[in-house]
């Protein structure tokens, strides 16, 4: 079959080899910065692409910047002269300013807010079966600093509550307004299965656990700590509650371990003055059965505690 179309050759005379284009649809440089023309090719030299330029420039800029990161913190590692950053954390603390427990420093207004008229009431429901034993010692340290109307009631879940148990607060033998109080604190047995507090009734979602109730009740001593601090009085709390009240007897002898491991190189288990760390810990031995097995250092710790006025009175419901 005959072609339809016919072209003549480009192969004839007058046409040389060297004036061929090299593609068939020559396309501008897309990599070219805009602007910026194109400049012509040479002779035997290699195009450098600007966008490699531009990238191999970055690359040098942020190598540069991490070793400079690199010498900051060489430098920061030998002022603070540990091998990583796993140091103990306690030989920090030591320095911190604990303010007592007896100052009157804490302003209850300023904590948990004016409110003409009425009296701030804190309800707690608690099982019988297992007394919330810090919420106790607790209540009892706040009674020290201001006057605070307490109440003890039973629910009507509860069948019947020891007698030790509904005079935990003792005799209020001095009746006075309800408005020369400072702070309520009723206490309500309930067949619950675990400790809840409310604080403003109306408002406020239930605060549930014995170790977050006693973070809240001993703020309202006002004590401020650093980071540091608070964070290893946390961790204590949640030791004490999880793995030492609630956790295996494996669990319960390595906590034991290391607060035996504390409470020697300190009077307490953070710094050297009480801490709801301790009042937490303190119960959940106690609520165990694990006191009279613990370490030497754990025996004098718990010593210490007991002298106190307000642990020897919450010892007196344990017999």
């Amino acid at each position: 079959m005959p072609a339809m179309y016919k072209v003549r050759p480009l192969h004839g005379a007058g046409v040389l080899a060297e004036h061929l284009p090299t593609c068939m649809y020559p396309l501008p440089n897309l990599h070219r910065a805009p602007g910026t023309a194109a400049l012509p090719p040479q002779v035997g030299a290699r195009e450098v692409d600007p966008s490699l330029q531009a990238l191999e420039s970055r690359q040098e800029e942020i190598l540069k910047r991490l070793y400079e990161l690199k010498s900051a913190v060489d430098g920061l590692s030998k002022m603070i002269q540990t091998p990583d950053a796993d140091f103990d954390v306690t030989n920090i603390i030591q320095t911190d300013e604990f303010s007592p427990l007896t100052t009157n420093g804490a302003d209850l207004d300023l904590m948990l807010g004016k409110d003409y008229g009425a009296l701030k009431d804190v309800v707690i429901n608690a099982n019988p079966s297992l007394p919330p034993l810090s919420l106790l010692v607790i209540h009892s340290l706040l009674c020290e600093r201001y006057k605070i109307l307490s109440a003890v009631h039973t629910h009507s879940s509860v069948k019947s509550v020891p007698e030790n148990l509904l005079k935990c607060f003792g005799e209020q033998t001095k009746k006075q307004p309800r408005h020369e109080y400072q702070l309520g604190f009723t206490l309500i047995w309930k067949d619950v299965p675990k400790p809840q507090m409310k604080f403003s009734i109306q408002t406020m979602c239930p605060i549930e656990g014995e170790g977050n109730i006693a973070r809240f009740l001993f703020s309202l001593f006002g004590q401020k700590y650093t980071a540091v601090t608070s964070t290893l009085i946390d961790s204590w709390v949640d030791t004490a509650i999880f793995q030492l009240k609630e956790g295996s007897s494996k669990e319960r002898g390595a906590v034991l371990r290391s607060m035996n491991a504390a409470l020697g190189k300190s009077s307490w288990l953070v710094g050297n003055e009480l801490t709801v760390a301790d009042v937490v810990a303190w119960g959940a031995l106690q609520q165990t059965g694990a006191a009279n097995t613990a370490p030497a250092n754990v025996q004098k710790w718990m010593k210490s505690c007991e002298n106190l006025a307000p642990f020897s009175s919450v010892m007196k419901l344990l017999k």
